[in-house]
């Protein structure tokens, strides 16, 4: 008798043990539905968000220069800004498991911000400040 409990003792120790190191092996190669994304994937509303601003205006630097609004070196210097903002988010993504953190969020939007305004600066079309009581309006930049 007393090897018969020795014996179920064991059993029940070694699926104790068994069964907590099996559900995390599992775990580690079939991902659910619900388990975190893969660290390369660019996933949330922020970085989707972002990624559809940088290109809208990266199709506004190529849309200004195809009607002539700015110079290509100027084209050039706002696609290169807008290039390392991407990438930058690029980063950030990579490294929190593919989202975007608040604060590096809206640090990009504003870098994204600037290089919009240094284009509607570049083409004229930025926001005039001053009332005209001076002579005129100016623009903003």
């Amino acid at each position: 008798m007393r090897s018969l409990t020795t014996l179920m003792t064991a059993a029940l120790t070694t699926l104790l043990i068994a069964v907590p190191l099996a559900g995390a092996y599992a775990g580690h190669h079939h991902k659910g539905a619900l388990d975190a994304s893969d660290p390369t994937d660019m996933t949330g509303p922020r970085v989707t968000g972002l990624i559809e601003q940088i290109q809208g205006v990266d199709q506004g630097i190529t849309d200004a220069r195809q009607a002539n609004a700015i110079t290509s070196a100027e084209a050039h210097r706002l696609h290169l800004r807008a290039a390392h903002i991407s990438q930058a988010a690029e980063r950030v993504a990579g490294s929190d498991h593919g989202r975007i953190p608040a604060a590096q969020y809206h640090d990009l939007l504003r870098r994204l911000d600037t290089v919009d305004q240094a284009l509607m600066s570049d083409t004229g079309s930025g926001f005039m400040i001053g009332d005209g009581s001076d002579g005129g309006n100016y623009p903003n930049g």
